[in-house]
């Protein structure tokens, strides 16, 4: 079967998270620039390997002296880790539209396998005869995990930042056109 290649289309798209904090209330935020690709066997999505990437410099949470603070080594570390990745190897289906998502995550150097939940919005072509697939990707990760330590317990002993950290999408893909032969 053809190989057929996705564009993400980044102005239907967009790539939030979410972190306790005080354990009272969620800090959220986004990147503003992210890239995707995805590839499958013809327009079979059972078999689609992603590729993301999100540049740590278009963090957002609103706050500019908060997204400076997570650019440093407390945080992401972007001076050397520029980028967040993922590669999904495997879009296992659950029930209907719902998959799981099986990839790598890289965050500061450190790549760890993950399981997101994935939820398929369906193909269309749209007015100018492209053709459109869309997902809802949600999960959690540890920061620990990635080497995250910091705000994990203020000089008061009270904890200011959670461990957990919520992850979701929406990701709305174009079908890149195939070469005459």
């Amino acid at each position: 079967m053809a190989n057929t290649k996705w564009a993400l289309d980044p102005t239907h798209s967009e790539v939030h998270f979410k972190v306790r904090h005080l354990l009272v209330s969620n800090v959220s935020g986004h990147f503003k620039q992210i890239a995707a690709t995805v590839e499958t066997d013809g327009d079979d999505m059972s078999t689609a390997k992603v590729h993301f990437s999100a540049d740590i410099d278009s963090i957002s949470t609103n706050n500019e002296q908060r997204d400076g603070h997570l650019k440093t080594g407390d945080f992401f570390d972007a001076a050397n880790h520029p980028k967040l990745l993922f590669e999904g190897t495997k879009l296992e289906p659950v029930e209907g539209e719902n998959y799981k998502l099986h990839g790598k995550l890289t965050m500061r150097g450190v790549t760890k396998d993950i399981v997101l939940n994935a939820v398929y919005g369906g193909m269309i072509k749209d007015q100018w005869g492209n053709t459109r697939v869309g997902f809802e990707v949600s999960g959690k990760i540890n920061r620990k995990d990635y080497g995250v330590s910091f705000g994990m317990v203020s000089d008061t002993g009270a904890i200011m930042l959670g461990e957990e950290v919520s992850i979701s999408a929406n990701a709305e893909f174009i079908k890149e056109a195939v070469p005459a032969a």
